[in-house]
């Protein structure tokens, strides 16, 4: 399979992280297992070949849709070769971008034309090159986010210093914002709890050791990661990745971050 990773320009780094663009063409394709992990970032997909996708229910996928956050591991299966071009949105894009609370589309995945009134999907099909279709998707952002025009600063303030390690209670009294404020907050803006959150991001920074290094006692990593013992960290990990971490490491091919084929 092929691999690009593609960091968008400058007006669009606040909502998204990257593009990226992949490849599973060959004139002996097999079908492909992909688990997808919570990873706290809601996205984006262009299927060229929109029969490529199923979903864990066997519905083909739309051919561009938007998908929220998830709060466990899920699957999709590629029958047929296929070029995707994916973009990882910041956590609290979905709003930003699209005017609709994230918790409506948490654990859900949406064709972009049930969500707008838009042709984008049209105009990427018939654009050959993936540098065009990727400046088509970013003029589609960029006018998206002039026509709603929303304040992110609290959330975005909250989700950097969580993810910096930040306690809830201490992203509380910086905000001056209670609990529940907090939480509603989140689940407009990123779709889901701010607990799940900072509980997805440690399990993200769990599965980076992972990825990173050799291990052979979980018990370190669960600890690094600041889990109370071994298995909370296991029940976690099978819970976001579908999986133990051992058998991740033998079977995960995982080209695309969060999205690896599972080879059995």
């Amino acid at each position: 399979m092929f691999y690009q990773q593609i960091y968008p320009i400058e007006p669009l780094r606040k909502y998204v992280r990257y593009f990226w663009v992949l490849e599973g063409n060959s004139l002996d394709f097999s079908e492909k297992i992909f688990k997808i992990m919570s990873d706290g970032m809601p996205g984006l997909i262009f299927q060229t070949n929109k029969k490529a996708f199923r979903d864990k229910n066997n519905q083909e996928l739309p051919q561009l849709f938007v998908y929220g956050q998830t709060t466990r591991y899920t699957e999709q299966r590629a029958i047929n070769s296929f070029q995707n071009i994916g973009i990882y949105f910041q956590p609290s894009a979905l709003k930003s971008i699209f005017r609709i609370d994230a918790s409506e589309l948490t654990n859900q995945y949406i064709d972009i034309d049930d969500l707008l009134k838009t042709t984008i999907t049209e105009q990427i099909s018939n654009t050959a090159s993936t540098d065009e279709k990727i400046v088509l998707l970013s003029t589609f952002l960029l006018r998206q986010l002039q026509r709603t025009n929303i304040n992110s600063e609290k959330p975005d303030f909250a989700i950097a210093q969580l993810e910096k390690g930040m306690s809830l209670q201490d992203v509380q009294n910086e905000l001056k914002m209670s609990e529940r404020s907090l939480e509603r907050y989140f689940k407009q803006y990123i779709g889901i709890s701010p607990k799940l959150f900072s509980k997805i991001g440690r399990f993200q920074s769990a599965l980076e050791i992972i990825r990173k290094t050799p291990f052979e006692k979980l018990t370190d990593i669960a600890y690094q990661s600041d889990y109370f013992d071994q298995s909370h960290f296991i029940r976690d990990f099978k819970e976001f990745a579908g999986t133990s971490p051992k058998k991740f490491k033998l079977h995960a091919n995982e080209i695309v971050s969060n999205f690896p084929e599972w080879k059995v």
